[in-house]
């Protein structure tokens, strides 16, 4: 198939347009900006675009729509922009995909229960997508993912130019940097983690199986088959650390940040993976995953990331 991806330049969209290839399809990046970096094809258009969202549809045989504004705490002080664009950007999605009879997939939050304007706004259109296969007849499957992690995910300041914080990145980055790691809350939240690769795996098996069958009455949930908490993952994170010759790191607690509370458990019902062909089992490790994770951010240190002076 030849497959749209909206977002297809973001740290997901990129493993998804790759898993899309190497399974023999054609990715189409959809995106408000060419970034010059993208192998595949790129579409310059902007979900909020009724018209632009449309023009994707007539020129593909499918839709992966992960294209979002991003960020809990973050959107809390403006939701205007995760409003308009989350909400009328997945509008904008069903209605394209509806009209020329795609299969589709939407990616949807982990944190869906959550009161901040991310999680409203992207579980809005999680329960407008079931409106639409259960009364406009489209084909659109659900994926919930949770933390997802691995190489080139974009660190926030001082490190780099990330908008959004994110807790693999924020962890390695200061442990490597021999600066104290912050944890929210003490990192006492439980927090599965998933392998980036195994996100891909995910949705795109996902789009495969709307291609041929109605859709899934169920959402599929990308994560681990064991929960750990944030702070048991950044000891991982700093035992690498100083496995591979860096100063061990200390952990600072910071208050718990707007958005989320102590007892906050974002997790994952791996077994949802068997309808789209996934055994949970075949699952990227957390040691092994991060393994790999941290090695990437020590080799692409001051191309990819750098210490602040």
């Amino acid at each position: 198939m030849k497959v749209g991806v909206t977002g297809g330049n973001g740290f997901i969209g990129r493993y998804v347009c790759e898993e899309l290839a190497a399974r023999g399809h054609t990715p189409i990046v959809f995106d408000h900006q060419d970034r010059g970096s993208s192998p595949f094809e790129v579409m310059l258009g902007d979900i909020r675009d009724a018209t632009a969202m449309t023009e994707l549809a007539a020129h593909a045989d499918a839709i992966i729509h992960l294209a979002a504004v991003l960020g809990t705490q973050e959107t809390i002080t403006n939701p205007r922009p995760a409003a308009e664009t989350n909400l009328m950007g997945g509008l904008n999605f069903l209605e394209a995909v509806a009209q020329y009879d795609l299969p589709g997939v939407y990616i949807c939050v982990g944190n869906h229960w959550m009161d901040n304007s991310y999680s409203i706004s992207k579980t809005a259109v999680e329960r407008f997508a079931r409106m639409f296969n259960a009364h406009r007849g489209t084909r659109v499957n659900l994926v919930r993912v949770v933390n997802a992690y691995g190489p080139r995910q974009m660190a926030a300041p001082p490190f780099a130019a990330g908008k959004v914080r994110k807790i693999t990145p924020a962890v390695i980055c200061r442990a490597l940097s021999g600066m104290p790691v912050e944890l929210y809350g003490g990192g006492t939240q439980i927090s599965d983690m998933v392998w980036v690769g195994d996100v891909a795996r995910g949705l795109v098996a996902a789009l495969e199986t709307a291609a041929v069958k109605p859709p899934l009455g169920h959402v599929v949930e990308v994560g681990p088959t064991e929960s750990t908490s944030i702070r048991a993952v950044a000891e991982m994170i700093i035992d690498m650390c100083e496995e591979r010759g860096y100063e061990r790191a200390p952990i600072v607690d910071l208050p718990m940040r707007p958005g989320e509370t102590p007892e906050t458990a974002v997790t994952a019902d791996p077994e949802t993976l068997r309808p789209v062909g996934i055994d949970p089992a075949s699952l990227v490790t957390l040691q092994e995953g991060m393994a790999k994770t941290v090695d990437w951010f020590i080799e692409n240190r001051g191309t990819h990331w750098n210490t602040p002076r």
